[in-house]
């Protein structure tokens, strides 16, 4: 089998992702970022996933992004927005979070040997993050291929975005046929401890809107009204 590394982040997106490397046929080695973010429970949530979904391995990093902060996600101060999805960067944007990751992740994948990185981001029903976007995907893979010692002996990467171009009802009903308990996933920007969601914030907006458009069953489990 050959080695593939996947950014877990434990929500719906990179559950789906896992579970499509899988059935690609991929030894899957999982990593996780703990940044300080608001909602630690993703990571136990990226856990069970990769348990779950049979990862050959799952890390987890520590990289305390709220040193800097400058995002709803890693500063206490900046309240993160209930209102509903906007036009813009909304302020849950965590500067360079995603160039950060799949550099971790590069690292990772050229000391296994791996040429294959797989990042759950999309660029369809999202809130508006500029390192969602193809053309991000496109310029971190060319870098990829020129500041590696494995790409310049000839091991080209390939940085694979499979729900990019996908919405979020697509990615629930692709998730499910995989067999991806979408139960076992946090998404909510401020989840609690137990990992139960807020309803109400961009993410949990974005994936009830999924699970109805998807026309099925939404298993997250709230702290707060969902309407």
């Amino acid at each position: 089998m050959k080695n593939a590394v996947i950014l877990l982040s434990g929500g719906l997106d990179s559950a789906t992702v896992l579970a499509l490397a899988s059935q690609q046929g991929f030894a899957c080695h999982c990593l996780s970022l703990d940044y300080g973010q608001r909602s630690s429970s993703e990571l136990l949530a990226a856990e069970r996933v990769a348990k779950v979904l049979g990862a050959a391995a799952h890390r987890v990093l520590k990289l305390d992004l709220g040193q800097l902060g400058g995002s709803a996600l890693t500063d206490a101060s900046i309240d993160v927005p209930i209102g509903g999805v906007q036009p813009g960067v909304p302020v849950t944007y965590v500067p360079a979070r995603n160039t950060i990751m799949l550099s971790l992740a590069l690292a990772w994948a050229e000391i296994l040997g791996s040429r294959d990185i797989f990042v759950g981001v999309n660029a369809i029903d999202y809130s508006g993050y500029p390192d969602c976007r193809p053309e991000f995907i496109h310029a971190f893979e060319t870098l990829a291929n020129l500041a590696t010692k494995a790409a310049v002996e000839g091991a080209t990467l390939t940085v694979h975005a499979p729900l990019i171009s996908m919405s979020k009802a697509q990615i629930i009903k692709t998730g499910m046929q995989l067999g991806v308990d979408y139960g076992l996933t946090v998404s909510c920007y401020q989840a609690d401890e137990a990992g139960r969601a807020c309803g109400v914030c961009d993410a949990c907006r974005l994936r009830k809107e999924g699970f109805f458009s998807a026309q099925l069953t939404d298993p997250t489990s709230y702290y707060e009204s969902k309407s």
